[in-house]
């Protein structure tokens, strides 16, 4: 176990965290926000000492990093990006309670959107910015970002690969290019153009830029944290119809848009996943516009509705324009049903994902056709290759530790005496990484009713959900942790 190369990664991840907590604080400054201004930084000096000593005590760590250092440099870096990203919410006072402040900074960073707040108007510019920012650093991953500042290969050692892997959501990561930097520095240029673009279309709407640079993080990052208490439901059509499209956008693997790039249209007109994704978008949309016709005035409304909230919760964004808690039963099955499925692997949204449900359909047929016919060999195949057998182990691997965790999670939090309803969605929309579920935690309502052990309990699920499950249990098994 490499425990020092780990320990010179996460000294990196709080580094990269200082620095973009710069502009939360020349926004408190600018605003004269002071108790920001003096939050951001005493948390700012607390994160360089805190950097300093572990690179001090990680010198000379051997270039060796394999798949078990990978999941837990991801799962610690992730935990420990989160404990100091929620310090300034605290010492502003703005969030006192640390567990509070914890769930809310999680929630930020795995892109969820849960919220303990009330009303999140109040907020101080800076510290509302710096709430917004963390969806889109989450979206895409810390570590990714610093796989796209500098080499870390060394030699066919690979270890960058495994980081990828465990950080990038999906049943498998794979490099764009030979260089893991390159693919990395691809990924995030097709982050950033996507989100300078969103940020334009919402300008153009007339949308404040502050208001449009946070909406902005949240679609990039397929978060959903407001500016605004009631969500997106304030602002023009335009700009709703504007974020639902960036929201699918975000939604699909970037691989597709690097395939546009190289020109290989073929490829992505022919990639099963995203078909599958806009065929489940645009189903969707129409059984759901069908449903509630009667409760909008138009059909532009009932349509603009629909669309918004099949994107937002396909995607795993979790921004509104409707209370959609009262629209008919038939309605939010439909999204309880998006909220597990997802968007596509390899994006910024979370759920199983539109590749892994794709495989999983795949392989269930195959074991009907082996059991109708056992000595046929069987092999499965997507977008003309054939899919590794490993994939579809830990592809049903996956989805033993999702049901096992969402059940024992539904169990503790129902100590606190909400309704099933409640609870089932709660645990869906923060494992999922979405936001807001039904009833109690609805578009309109918010998670401060649950007791700090249910809290605890969410955050696992949200930091598991967004992160794949594995590299968060790999920090509770022995052999995560052994010598060898």
């Amino acid at each position: 176990m490499n425990y020092k190369m780990i320990g010179r990664y996460i000294s990196w991840i709080l580094l990269v965290e200082a620095v973009f907590m710069v502009p939360a604080l020349i926004i408190s400054l600018a605003c004269g926000e002071m108790h920001g201004v003096f939050a951001f930084l005493e948390t700012i000096g607390m994160i360089l000492v805190v950097a300093g000593i572990l690179f001090l005590l990680c010198r000379g760590a051997r270039q060796i990093f394999y798949a078990r250092e990978g999941f837990l440099c991801v799962g610690l870096g992730w935990i420990v990006l989160s404990i100091m990203g929620c310090l300034p919410f605290v010492l502003s006072g703005e969030i006192p309670h640390f567990v509070d402040a914890l769930f809310e900074t999680v929630s930020g960073f795995t892109t969820t959107g849960a919220s303990i707040l009330t009303a999140v108007e109040p907020l101080s510019k800076g510290i509302l910015y710096w709430r917004s920012f963390t969806h889109w650093l989450g979206g895409m991953g810390v570590l990714v970002f610093l796989l796209a500042l500098a080499s870390t290969e060394t030699r066919g050692d690979g270890f960058a690969l495994h980081i990828l892997r465990a950080e990038s959501p999906g049943p498998s990561v794979d490099k764009m290019t030979p260089h893991i930097r390159d693919s990395a520095m691809i990924l995030y240029f097709l982050y950033i153009f996507l989100t300078v673009l969103d940020i334009a279309f919402l300008l153009i709407g007339k949308m404040p830029v502050f208001d449009a640079v946070c909406t902005a993080f949240g679609t990039a990052g397929t978060g959903g944290f407001g500016v605004r208490n009631d969500s997106i439901a304030g602002y023009s059509p335009y700009i709703q119809n504007v974020c639902t499209v960036f929201m699918l956008l975000f939604g699909v693997n970037f691989n597709c848009y690097y395939l546009l790039l190289l020109r290989r249209f073929r490829s992505v007109v022919k990639n099963e996943e995203l078909r599958l994704y806009f065929g489940v978008v645009l189903v969707s949309i129409l059984l759901i516009a069908w449903d509630v016709r009667g409760l909008y005035a138009t059909l532009e409304e009932t349509f603009r509705h629909s669309a918004f909230q099949v994107a937002s919760i396909m995607t795993t964004t979790g921004f509104a324009t409707t209370d959609f808690d009262l629209w008919p039963s038939f309605s939010k099955s439909i999204l309880l049903c998006l909220m597990v499925i997802g968007a596509c692997a390899g994006s910024t949204g979370g759920g199983l994902k539109c590749g892994r449900v794709l495989l999983l359909m795949k392989s269930l047929v195959r074991s009907i056709r082996k059991a109708l016919r056992p000595n046929k060999v069987q092999v499965i195949r997507s977008d003309g290759r054939t899919i590794d057998e490993q994939v579809l182990t830990n592809t049903n691997a996956y989805l033993a530790a999702y049901v096992i965790i969402i059940v024992l999670s539904m169990i503790i939090i129902s100590k606190d005496g909400l309704s099933v309803a409640t609870n089932f969605s709660a645990v869906l929309a923060c494992f999922n990484n979405i936001g807001p579920g039904l009833e109690v935690v609805g578009p309109t309502c918010n998670y401060s009713m649950y007791s700090v052990i249910s809290k605890l309990v969410l955050i696992f699920d949200m930091l598991a959900g967004r992160l794949e499950i594995f590299p968060m249990l790999a920090l509770f098994t022995r052999a995560g942790w052994k010598n060898t």
